[in-house]
């Protein structure tokens, strides 16, 4: 098993928390709340699908079992985005 040596931080892009009204993530040391109600597609994942998220550009998170992807803009200010899938 491999982890990081002590005194050297290490960032990366994890959920941290699921709870009936959404999800957290962490990135970079910044951790954002997706609100199911602003993020639908993600209320009835499987936690395992939704824990496998990857930071694929420094502003944008992929969730390849869900085929979800979002940029932080869409995350911090999701009324810019209307459009939620039914």
């Amino acid at each position: 098993m491999n982890s990081s040596l002590p005194g050297i931080p290490s960032s990366g892009t994890e959920i941290t928390n699921v709870s009936s009204h959404g999800l957290w993530l962490l990135s970079d040391g910044c951790e954002y709340f997706l609100a199911f109600e602003d993020f639908p597609w993600f209320k009835e994942a499987a936690i395992g699908k939704i824990l496998n998220v990857e930071l694929v550009s420094p502003h944008h998170f992929y969730w390849p079992d869900l085929d979800i992807d979002l940029g932080i803009d869409s995350i911090v200010h999701p009324e810019r985005y209307p459009l939620k899938a039914r």
